[in-house]
């Protein structure tokens, strides 16, 4: 039997496992050694195996995901996103939907300083669903919003995934995360417009906030302090050439400790927040090990090459082809996690993109963001899930429909991103790093 077939039944096994409900990591380095010991050798395949998390785990560019988990975890349990979300309804609360528009401001300052849009999600879950409701809100918009602002987390810098989609394809992990932010300003835009609309279209959902004076909204200020800080920490360190993205996050997560500490943080909290951030990071190493062992196997086996060819070669435009790739992630999105999912796909993917003539760039945002769009869509929308979690007197179903309108919304972001790629390469581009 030729590797190429070999490879083909790999893959047909690994998507059979995964959707037998075994876990992703598992199965990509059950299949990945199998295949490999069927293409080069029982000695070879195991001795190419072994290596993998050792080679991986002691990468430095890999070392900057726990740092950037850390300072999410630690302005968590250092208070700062109550911070954020008083100063968002002070000042923004008297817009039609305004507690929910504040909700989505505020996951957009605390996404600046988490890489983990579950964290995102269950931080507001307690944080802003119970002052929605408090105020009248309709579930549904309360649930949706914090689960769809959760996603935000995964585009703004510091983001894991985009550290992840950097070191699966090669690219630069400070280009990647600098050129993140402007789309992820956007999307944010984009899902303010929407609440805007819905609450003027049909008030009950969630009405204006009003009462406060300015001096109540100026002093609600200095407590969003800390993540300001830390976004220009990061940006700077890294477009001065100060500091390597590990650096700026090793420096950001200083900054939140210090702050934390004067806020008063427990010991205990410092100890959960560590925890939280060790747990989170053997996770994300767990999949990014196994899944390298399969992404080896399909490279002896020949299929990013061959696929990459036969995409090429279809009579279509380029741009068809790219939607028709960002469909099949929408779909694959309803059935495996956002990580996961992109590290199965993008050793096949990426190669052929890239020969269509895309920025290498520009398509990790956009693919990001498609993965963004998979963390609220049934059947497993993991933000979902886990605003759930936290509030269970909403039922799963309200949830999802309460995500519906941001899902439209998320695919009217990527509608604009490739219309106007500008908004993802300037940035890069101005600051010599694309």
């Amino acid at each position: 039997m030729d590797s190429f077939t070999i490879g083909i039944i790999g893959v047909v096994g690994l998507v059979a496992m995964v959707f037998m409900g075994m876990r992703v990591y598992l199965a990509a380095a059950l299949v990945g050694t199998l295949g490999l010991i069927a293409i080069i050798g029982w000695e070879s395949g195991l001795g190419l195996v072994g290596t993998i998390p050792h080679s991986k785990a002691v990468t430095y560019t890999l070392s900057v995901l726990p740092m950037f988990i850390l300072i999410g975890f630690l302005a968590f349990h250092a208070g700062i996103t109550e911070s954020l979300f008083d100063a968002g309804r002070k000042w923004l609360g008297w817009l039609p939907g305004g507690l929910a528009v504040a909700t989505v401001a505020a996951a957009t300052g605390f996404a600046a300083v988490s890489g983990a849009s579950t964290a995102t999600a269950a931080v507001f879950a307690r944080t802003a669903i119970p002052d929605m409701l408090k105020y009248g809100y309709s579930p549904i918009l309360a649930a949706g919003v914090v689960a769809a602002g959760g996603t935000l987390a995964t585009l703004i810098p510091p983001s894991a995934i985009l550290v992840i989609y950097a070191i699966i394809v090669e690219e630069s992990v400070g280009a990647l995360l600098v050129a993140g932010f402007l789309p992820g300003i956007v999307s944010a835009l984009i899902y303010v417009l929407l609440i805007i609309g819905m609450a003027k279209f049909n008030p009950s959902l969630g009405r204006p906030l009003t009462g406060f004076t300015w001096g109540e909204r100026m002093k609600s200020l200095p407590g969003t302090f800390p993540i300001f800080l830390v976004v220009v920490i990061i940006f700077t360190a890294m477009y001065e050439g100060w500091a390597t993205p590990t650096e700026a996050g090793a420096l950001g997560a200083s900054v939140v400790f210090v702050m934390a500490m004067m806020k008063g943080m427990k010991v205990a909290n410092l100890r959960d927040a560590l925890m939280e951030t060790a747990k989170l990071t053997v996770m994300i190493f767990s999949i990014i090990w196994g899944v390298l062992v399969f992404v080896r196997f399909l490279g002896f086996a020949g299929l990013p090459d061959a696929f990459a060819k036969w995409v090429v070669a279809l009579p279509f435009e380029p741009i068809y082809i790219l939607i028709g790739i960002l469909l099949f992630y929408a779909v694959l999105g309803m059935f495996m996690d956002a990580i996961g999912m992109l590290l199965l796909t993008l050793p096949v993917v990426y190669p052929a993109v890239i020969a269509l003539g895309y920025d290498p760039i520009w398509f990790g945002i956009i693919v990001v963001k498609m993965a963004e769009i998979c963390l609220i869509t049934p059947p497993i929308g993991l933000n979902c899930f886990v605003v759930n979690g936290v509030r269970p007197d909403i039922p799963l179903n309200k949830v999802f429909r309460g995500v519906g309108p941001f899902f439209l919304a998320d695919v009217a972001t990527i509608a604009v991103l490739i219309a106007f790629p500008q908004i993802v390469t300037w940035l890069p581009q101005m600051m010599n790093m694309g």
